[in-house]
């Protein structure tokens, strides 16, 4: 599990190299609604591609060295010992301020800049919430994804459109 001080540590960890990183996934939608709803089995990061050997090693640093994932440039996902895992979604920079994020079928998903989340009252970079609803398309949702799903809409109402008008998910 990825606990909120986890998710800090990990995000100042990034910061104090000098690299960037922007939370997705389950913590990023806790992010948008700056809350804490539920349990986190890992965080989701997107990073850019030309620093992922700096965000590895500063990783591995923090005891975050086994692979349970090597699928680059489209994704890396790591472990440390007590079972805490980051998956790191790589981006190539975009003159919007966001990135493309090159797919396993050779296509790419554009990410927007980040917007600002919370985190336990931290500030933290953040994908926006039409693309969070947009990367839960085109699969069976869970139940904590419904949840998640729910209580963005709670909030922001019903996104359906992605800004870049791409309508594929990584």
């Amino acid at each position: 599990m990825m606990r909120e001080q986890d998710v800090l540590d990990v995000l100042n960890l990034l910061a104090d190299a000098g690299l960037t990183a922007w939370v997705d996934g389950g913590w990023g939608v806790d992010a948008l609604l700056a809350v804490t709803t539920r349990e986190h089995e890992d965080l989701d990061l997107v990073v850019r591609l030309d620093e992922i050997d700096m965000v590895r090693t500063a990783l591995a640093r923090a005891g975050f060295t086994t692979v349970l994932r090597d699928w680059l440039p489209t994704a890396l996902a790591v472990a440390d010992h007590t079972g805490r895992s980051v998956d790191l979604h790589p981006i190539t920079r975009s003159p919007d301020g966001g990135g493309h994020q090159a797919l396993l079928d050779g296509d790419s998903f554009h990410y927007p800049p980040p917007v600002r989340g919370l985190i336990g009252g931290q500030v933290v970079a953040c994908v926006d919430p039409a693309t969070q609803m947009l990367c839960h398309v085109g699969y069976e949702l869970t139940e904590k994804d419904r949840a998640d799903m729910a209580n963005l809409r709670a909030i922001y109402g019903p996104v359906v459109s992605h800004p870049s008008g791409h309508d594929r998910a990584p």
